[in-house]
């Protein structure tokens, strides 16, 4: 009898289930799409509960696709949207509130108070990141303080927090266990990434009773086994990691200096720097990888809020294109952008510009542009985004970067490949597998169960698809760098 890893992949936008083979062959993915929640401008939340029902759907159909059964199953790998964050009553497993996703902006104001209170330092040294309501802990303490009887409950001991995965794992377990990985744990700006420990200091800056917060283990690990009631079977929950973090995994970086770049709602750029948080001062982010057995490896990482979002925005929100696949069709009928830029700067910016008050713009129109030329820029500001963050990191560890493994739905836009490589001056490999987040949160799963004997093994499985080379001058790169950087500068601060 055939048997498969199962990864749940709870993106930003959709849920989905993918079985694996051994060997990192897909046999089956169903994805669905959920509501985006916009209460005001800048504030995105999610329904926990639709979360959770989409998630277990596309379980269960994914197996039925095939004709498959629970018992061909080795395990259940995670991987998840990060930061998104849901408090829920312990008793009966009701949130009570929706999830405030990673990109809502409702905590910028708490966030410049906190960078006016001297705490920015104190707060980097110990967890690697940025204040900015990127992270969990801001919206941790706006449900607990904006939630009528939350902090009362929560000081009760009645509440717990947990990012995707957690919640994720107290529904499959039936509420038997409320556990979250290091990668996951390092998103939070609770936790200690030096002493790996949830900090009491940072707790009692934001206000957040320790009782609220999930065991933290190794990626690769047991986590718990699946309510028979919920699911029909006891599967083993096996790895669990953040979705960059199981990009990077499921990319093979396992070394450091190794880098991938996933294009998805966002577009992530991690760098793995080994056993040793990698701290910079050039709005790079410290992060840990993931942790197997006793070891913890760290990552740096660049992060772009709006990558895959941007095309959402062309489809539903202009209305310019049907589908995300139309992006590379439309943008190919024109040569280029026509000298429109489009800054998709929705929920301010990330990585090196960090600026929650800037918004999108769309500049360099004239009588001659036309929605292909807007489209062409909307792609082309996913690699701008990108060569910036690159640009970061080389100036920020002396590491010359001489290639880049990407992965994630945009990937498959050969238009934008190419005007990356073109960009950024060196070779962009796209693996066989595109879906490496899955793919990673398999393997981290495959090790943990003894499915791989070791990440040698893991590695056999590679193989690339395309290379993209480049084929512009360094004349080229400078001059559109340049113009990139010009209309970015306009649109940064907008949001008083």
């Amino acid at each position: 009898m055939k048997k498969y890893i199962m990864a749940l992949d709870q993106g930003t936008t959709s849920s989905r289930c993918i079985l694996f083979e051994k060997d990192g062959r897909i046999v089956s993915m169903v994805q669905r799409e959920f509501a985006q929640i916009f209460p005001r401008e800048g504030w995105v939340e999610h329904d926990p509960m639709t979360i959770w029902s989409t998630q277990i759907s596309v379980a269960t159909e994914a197996l039925l696709k095939i004709g498959a059964s629970w018992s061909e199953i080795y395990g259940i790998g995670i991987t998840n949207q990060r930061e998104t964050t849901i408090v829920w009553d312990k008793a009966t497993g009701e949130p009570v509130y929706n999830a405030i996703v990673w990109q809502c902006r409702r905590t910028a104001d708490y966030c410049e108070a906190l960078s006016q209170n001297g705490v920015r330092d104190m707060i980097k040294e110990k967890t690697g990141l940025l204040i900015d309501p990127y992270f969990s802990a801001t919206k941790v303490a706006w449900i607990l303080d904006n939630v009528e009887g939350a902090r009362e409950r929560a000081e009760r001991g009645e509440l717990a927090f947990g990012t995707v995965d957690s919640w994720l794992i107290w529904k499959l377990t039936g509420g038997r266990v409320h556990a979250t990985d290091y990668s996951n744990a390092s998103r939070t700006m609770l936790y200690n990434i030096r002493e790996l420990k949830w900090d009491d200091e940072l707790l009692s800056l934001f206000g957040i009773p320790s009782s609220m917060l999930p065991e933290v283990r190794p990626s690769s690990s047991i986590f718990g086994y699946t309510d028979r009631d919920i699911l029909g079977a006891e599967l083993p929950i096996g790895g669990v990691a953040g979705d960059q973090q199981a990009a990077l995994f499921g990319q093979c970086c396992f070394n450091a200096g190794e880098l991938k770049n996933t294009y998805g709602t966002g577009a992530f750029l991690l760098m793995h720097t080994g056993e040793q948080p990698y701290m910079t001062e050039n709005g790079l982010i410290t992060t840990i990888a993931w942790g197997i057995g006793d070891k913890v490896y760290y990552a740096l990482e660049g992060s772009v809020f709006a990558c895959g979002a941007a095309i959402q925005w062309l489809r539903d929100g202009l209305k310019l294109i049907e589908s995300a696949q139309d992006s590379e069709y439309y943008a190919k009928k024109v040569p280029d952008s026509g000298g429109v830029i489009v800054v998709p700067a929705f929920a301010g910016l990330g990585a090196p510009w960090w600026d929650p008050y800037a918004r999108g713009m769309i500049i360099g129109l004239t009588r001659a542009t036309g929605k292909y030329h807007i489209i062409r820029a909307t792609l082309e500001s996913m690699a701008y985004q990108t060569s910036d963050v690159i640009d970061l990191m080389e100036k920020s560890t002396d590491i010359k970067i001489n290639g880049l493994k990407v992965d994630g739905g945009a990937s498959a836009n050969g238009l934008l490949m190419q005007f990356q490589a073109d960009i950024l001056g060196v070779d962009i490999e796209r693996p066989v597998c595109v879906e490496t987040t899955a793919l990673g949160a398999a393997y981290l799963c495959g090790l943990a169960l003894g499915v791989y004997e070791s990440l040698d093994d893991i590695k056999k499985n590679r193989s690339t698809d395309v290379v993209f080379h480049p084929e512009k001058s360094q004349d080229w790169r400078e001059s559109k760098v340049k113009e990139w950087r010009r209309a970015v500068s306009r649109s940064l601060g907008w949001k008083e």
